[in-house]
Formats: C-alpha cells, structure tokens, sequence
C-alpha cells in the first residue's frame, strides 16, 4: 500500500513537472508576434559590424547612421551644466516644460509661419519618440498609412507595432522620389488613416516644393486623413532656390489634419541628448500626452533646458554645420558622378547620397558576383572596408545610402576606397 502510494506521488510529480514545461514552454511561444515581426535597423546593424571591424583594428570608413559629427554648442552644454547646478534635475511635466513649449512655438512661428499653443506641443524622448507616439495615439488596428517609397526604416515598423498596415507607394527618380496625385489615389482606401511626409528626405536628400506639398493637402483635405509631416531635417537644406515649406502652413484646413515631427538632434547636433517635439491638433495632443505619461513619465529635464537654449539662442551654430555639410555634399556628390555603374541624384537637403548601384549587378570582384545592393555593400566592406547602407529596409532594393555626416578627410578616403572598388568588377 505504501509502495503503492509513493508510486502515484512520484507520478503526480513527474506530471506537475510535465505540465510545468509545457506552460512554460507555451509561454515562450506566445510571446507578441507584433514584436516578433519587427526588423532590427539595418543602419544600425550596418554601424555595429563596422565598430567590430575597427575593435580588431581595421581601419573602416563608415558612411552608416546619420549622426552629425559636430560637437553640440558650447552655449547649449552651457546651459545644461548650469541647470545641473541649479538642481534641475527632478520631474518635469510629462508633455515638457512650459518654458520649452514656449520655445518650440515661438519657433514655429517665426520659422515656419504657423501658429501652436503651448497646450498643442508635446516635448518627447527625441523626433523617433514623437512618432511613436503619434501612431499609438490615432491609429485603431488594421488601419492603413500611407508611406512613399525610399522611406526612412522606422516609419513602417512603428506603424505595425502601433497595429497599422504600411501601404508602400514607390515613387520614382524621374520625379524626385515624390508621390504623385494618381500614386497616392490608387494607395487610399477607406481604411486609409494617414500619410507620412519627410522633408528633406532620408534616405534621398530631396526637398518637397510648395506644388508637392499643395497636391498632398489637397488629397489629406479631400480624403480627411492625417499627415505626419517628418520635418526632422529643416535647417539642413543647401540649395538657395530651395526653402523648407511645412505643409501645415498652407491654410485651416491642413493645420487641422497635420501632425508635425521636429527636434533637435540634426540641427543642433544633439543626437544623444534625445529631445523631440510634436506639434499637433489639441486633441491629438491630450491623447499623446496621456501615452507619454505611462510609457516615460517625462523627457530629461536636463536636456529640456539645453534644448530651450538651442531654440532660442544664436543659430550661428545651425548655418556653420549647413555650410560645412554643403562642402561635404558637393565634394561626395562630384565623386560620385565620376565613379562608373553608380548613379545618384544631387541631394537637396539632409546628409546623404542616395545611390543607384543596379548597374553593378552581374559583375564580379575576386569571383563573387554582385546581385544585389546587399551584395554590394557586404562586399565593398570586405574588401575595401567601407561601410555603407543597403537599402532594402528603405523600400529600394537596388540603392545604397552614404551618409556624408562625418569628416571631409574620411569622405575622401571612403570615396577612394569606392573608386577602387568598382574599377575591378568585372564582367
């Protein structure tokens, strides 16, 4: 009898055991698919192989994650420390400090011509943040978004992970990379909830003029749908007959549907201080709020403070970072045009080369064959240690994107490395 019982003891042991692993076993597999299917950056992944390489010594031209490499301005560290001192350092606010929602709207107004309450402004964890935000704030699962192709990366993952559906519209070189009225009449649908918009562009460099921007207010107006207008490069243009335009400034009726992006890593090269900004619909505002709240409680109030001094301070600093890429464009752009089987527009704004390298496609360099603009940045990497980004992840397979943020000596070395490279393919 005893036997007996301390055979089904151990049996029912055995059995808590079993169904032990299976509950955790099926817990590892329900874990979120929305997450499971997100893309890790491939600009990221592309900087992080090239840091291995320079780790073990190997001297790697990096054209991969556009971040300035200035330092950011003595009067915006200033003011940092300065808050430091001053104890600044607790809660602010979770949509941000009054004193930098003042700012961002005298900003806007006097850069932009339009008109924001500090109530419409919310101070976020940097432009990426604010987007985040916006998505999770108007978008019901299912929804469509609107995204014209070559896109920055990021845009499609948030909306999947806010529940939306990416809707991809390829534009084409010959118009700049810009949607036209009938590309973006066959993307709408009833589920249609958004457009997203970036000017200057990441990846192309180009900047959407006052008629691009009047054909999308017209289709958001007619189709009553947001734009989400990505205004993250806007002190970065160089051409004299090019201004940036936000489209929010063309009338009632495109305010009311625009939510606009900004901040201030770009321009003012403060990539790791990590403040962004929206400006947006009251409404929109109250709900975007409310998010921050739970997911960040507030933005650092330490960069707030420096962020106040960048927008209100001299923008000295802003045009002597413009000019020195606008040397650096010209310089990588005259290259480029030199270098056979690669193709690229002039980039307008922002800091990149978006290139064309299809017609590298079929040759070969030390017998591996290029099909790919994958296999042309893997190899180019291999084999003259230049690391640029394949743009699969931005919706054009057969670009790469060179990011010309860093130095005029190492721009000239990656170019050389480049030239040298496509001059053995053969056929």
């Amino acid at each position: 009898m005893q036997n007996n019982r301390k055979a089904d003891e151990s049996r029912l042991l055995k059995y808590l055991v079993a169904v032990f692993y299976i509950i955790k076993e099926s817990a590892y597999m329900e874990l979120s698919k929305r997450a499971l299917e997100i893309k890790p950056s491939s600009t990221l992944e592309i900087s992080a192989k090239a840091a291995q390489m320079k780790a073990e010594g190997i001297d790697v031209v990096t054209f991969g994650v556009g971040e300035p490499d200035f330092d950011t301005p003595k009067h915006i560290c200033d003011a940092a420390i300065e808050a430091i001192k001053n104890g600044e350092t607790r809660y602010t606010p979770a949509s941000g400090t009054l004193e930098l929602k003042q700012a961002v709207c005298r900003k806007l107004k006097n850069d932009n011509d339009i008109d924001y309450k500090p109530e419409q402004i919310i101070i976020s964890n940097g432009a990426k943040h604010s987007l985040m935000n916006v998505f999770m704030a108007i978008l019901n699962e299912g929804d469509e978004v609107i995204i014209p192709a070559p896109y920055w990366l990021s845009y499609s993952e948030m909306v999947k992970i806010a529940g939306g559906v990416p809707v991809i519209v390829y534009t084409q070189k010959e118009n700049n990379f810009m949607m036209t009225k009938q590309q973006m009449m066959d993307a709408y649908t009833p589920k249609t909830k958004e457009l997203v918009l970036t000017s200057p562009s990441n990846p192309t460099g180009m900047v959407s003029t006052i008629e691009d921007l009047k054909i999308i207010a017209e289709f958001a107006i007619e189709k009553d749908i947001f734009v989400i207008s990505d205004e993250i490069y806007e002190k970065l243009i160089y051409e004299q007959n090019k201004k940036h335009i936000s489209i929010a400034s063309l009338g009632q009726e495109i305010y009311d549907r625009t939510i606009v992006i900004n901040g201030v890593s770009k321009s003012y090269a403060m990539t790791g201080w990590r403040i962004g900004f929206t400006a947006t619909p009251l409404a929109i505002a109250k709900l975007v709020s409310a998010l921050q709240s739970h997911m960040t409680s507030n933005p650092n109030s330490i960069a707030q403070k420096a962020t106040v001094a960048a927008l209100n301070g001299s923008q000295q600093c802003v045009e002597d970072m413009c000019q020195e890429f606008k040397k650096r464009r010209d310089y990588i752009f005259e290259r480029e045009e030199q270098i056979p089987y690669i193709h690229a527009l002039k980039p307008e704004g922002a800091f990149y080369l978006f290139v064309d390298v299809s017609d590298t496609y079929g040759k070969k360099v030390e017998g591996k064959k290029i099909q790919s603009a994958a296999d042309f940045a893997k190899l180019l990497l291999e084999k003259e240690y230049v690391a640029v980004v394949p743009c699969a992840d931005f919706g054009m397979t057969d670009y790469i994107r060179l990011s010309y943020a860093t130095s005029m000596e190492l721009i000239k070395k990656g170019m050389d490395r480049i030239e040298n490279f496509v001059k053995q393919l053969e056929s």
